[in-house]
């Protein structure tokens, strides 16, 4: 049976477009990367992924594309950005590619550059408000910059992209552009079976929580939750991924003397973190309103909550919470605090009823907030572009 992909109708390509996806980081765990070059290869496409070797994953076969890996000296910086920009802008000069992919400001200027010179298509996908990150913040010169080079190329932008529509409406207001939205659901894994307590090494009895990501970085509660674990018991936590604050909370929890009931599990592939998703009770997603890159955020982490089909504890930004309120499928903290944590946890472990429905309501959400849905946006946008392309090849030969 041939994939969903094709029960939309495909262009007929002229030839096999290549087509180049950048980022700055590792390619092995950029699932929206790698769902997007998916679909886009169901075209008929050439797909290479360009980015840095950063861990030892990058030395496994984790990506099925062909993969361009930097090497870089600096590893993060004014210096690490200069010199990747630098390397991307000559690999995409003197390489042939038909449409290039610039994910998040980041990869934008030398993708733009070398699509003025070449004359090829430009897709710009923005993963998150790049200047409003919290890494900005107290460096108004370093935001400055990039907010700099973003006013300068949007403009010139056709094809954009983005994952919420928070995001494309503060595009809109900025620069009259509205992009297209794909949201960054997770593909569907109800066949997928979630790992035992026993071979998690949890205590059968505990409430398991969990809190994963990419980026468990500053004002995304990763303290605030592993303070409140050590202020209750029979719960325990799963911290699964990578971040700058991971080493913060390894220290916490030793501090805390909660190491029996906290388990720090490093990044790994995503059929492989699903299945520790789909092992607890509940699910946390507990940015701040600090700064509008996390208010305008669809976390990886929620779709993945619905995915599995647990409830929810998570705070009160409007993305996730509508998401959460609409879906009845958890419950939303006002604060992110020690105490408004523990609350929201001692109220799923009490009440069975109101546990019960949230995670039958997350399961019935899974089933219509999932990639394969998301994805047919990203084939009408892809097939819109290949349209035009195909429109101009025949334009300028004849």
């Amino acid at each position: 049976m041939r994939p969903y992909y094709y029960l939309y109708s495909m262009p007929d390509l002229l030839y096999k477009y290549h087509v180049a996806f950048s980022v700055t980081n590792c390619i092995c765990f950029d699932q929206r990367v790698q769902k997007i070059s998916e679909v886009v290869s169901r075209f008929g496409c050439d797909i290479t992924i360009i980015g840095r070797k950063l861990d030892d994953c990058c030395e496994k076969d984790l990506v099925p594309f062909r993969t361009v890996r930097f090497r870089m000296l600096f590893k993060k910086g004014f210096l690490f950005y200069s010199s990747i920009n630098l390397r991307l802008f000559f690999y995409l000069l003197f390489k042939k590619f038909d449409l290039l992919v610039a994910n998040d400001l980041d990869t934008l200027l030398p993708n733009f550059l070398v699509s003025k010179l070449r004359h090829v298509p430009l897709v710009y996908d923005s993963h998150e408000y790049f200047t409003g990150v919290p890494e900005l913040t107290g460096r108004p010169f370093v935001k400055w910059v990039w907010k700099k080079i973003e006013r300068f190329i949007f403009p010139y932008l056709k094809y954009v992209m983005t994952v919420s529509d928070s995001l494309a409406a503060q595009y809109e207001k900025e620069y009259g552009l509205r992009p297209a939205v794909v949201r960054n659901f997770s593909k569907q894994s109800a066949s997928v079976k979630g790992y035992s307590r026993q071979e998690l090494e949890i205590s059968q009895q505990d409430f398991l929580i969990i809190l994963q990501g990419g980026g468990i970085n500053i004002d995304k509660g990763g303290e605030e939750l592993v303070e409140a674990i050590s202020m209750t018991e029979n719960v325990s936590l799963i911290i699964a991924g990578s971040g700058d604050i991971i080493h913060i909370l390894k220290q916490m929890v030793q501090d805390l003397n909660v190491t029996e009931r906290v388990r720090f599990i490093p990044k790994i592939p995503w059929n492989e973190l699903i299945r520790c998703t789909k092992s607890a009770d509940a699910g946390m997603s507990l940015e701040k309103n600090t700064n509008l890159n996390y208010r305008f955020s669809i976390p990886n982490k929620l779709c993945d909550y619905i995915s599995a089909g647990i409830p929810v504890i998570a705070s009160n930004l409007p993305e996730i919470s509508k998401i959460v309120r609409e879906n009845d499928c958890g419950i939303i903290i006002q604060e992110v605090t020690p105490l408004k944590i523990i609350e929201a946890i001692d109220t799923l472990r009490n009440d069975h009823d109101l546990f019960n429905r949230f995670k039958k309501n997350s399961v019935r959400a899974s089933e219509t907030l999932n990639w394969e849905n998301e994805s047919k946006r990203v084939v009408d946008f892809y097939k819109g572009i290949f349209n035009q392309m195909k429109t101009e090849f025949r334009r300028n030969n004849t």
